[in-house]
């Protein structure tokens, strides 16, 4: 025998078998759609969806109901905040979230919520789904709003007496609001 006949069978084989793996691949995946599914988890209930769908917008939209005052923030954030972002905001040792107004244009600008967030909403959508950094969304909404409030007056962007809540919150205007450029592309909103 040459050395082709042994060859022949094997490579035939190895062909084979790839055939019906790549048709048993795509029985399975027609089969799936047929069905509506792969047979794998199943569709969230509206609940869980809710429970997800924590977002806030700069309009407002997605900030529950609760309140908060800078007096009330400042007690949470003793507790909950001050040990990573110190006992005022301003020292660290992680961000500073306290001063900096009017450096951004400086060469060592120092982005703080006072001199860089352009929108008040922006705190209450990331400190509620990222904050405290050892127990994300852990915080009430009434404690996130107290947070903020306290933030917000140790920025000097708000009254120490001042409530925030849904309705308040989107309407602070921030002192970097207008310090960003619009995307001028059409596919971008």
């Amino acid at each position: 025998m040459d050395g082709y006949a042994t060859y022949t069978p094997k490579a035939l084989m190895v062909i084979l078998g790839a055939m019906a793996i790549a048709l048993g691949n795509g029985w399975a995946a027609w089969s799936a759609e047929e069905s509506g599914g792969y047979g794998l988890g199943r569709r969230a209930t509206d609940e869980e969806i809710r429970a997800w769908n924590i977002d806030a917008s700069p309009t407002g939209d997605g900030l529950p109901s609760g309140q908060g005052t800078a007096k009330q923030g400042a007690q949470v954030y003793a507790g909950k905040c001050a040990a990573c972002h110190g006992p005022t905001g301003a020292e660290g040792p992680k961000d500073k979230l306290v001063g900096g107004r009017n450096t951004l244009t400086t060469p060592k600008p120092i982005r703080t919520i006072g001199s860089y967030w352009p929108y008040a909403t922006t705190l209450y959508d990331y400190i509620h789904r990222a904050m405290p950094f050892n127990a994300p969304q852990s915080l009430t909404a009434d404690e996130t709003y107290s947070v903020i409030a306290w933030l917000l007056f140790q920025n000097q962007i708000i009254a120490e007496d001042a409530v925030i809540d849904a309705q308040s919150l989107p309407t602070i205007h921030m002192p970097n609001q207008n310090g960003f450029i619009p995307d001028p592309r059409p596919d971008v909103r």
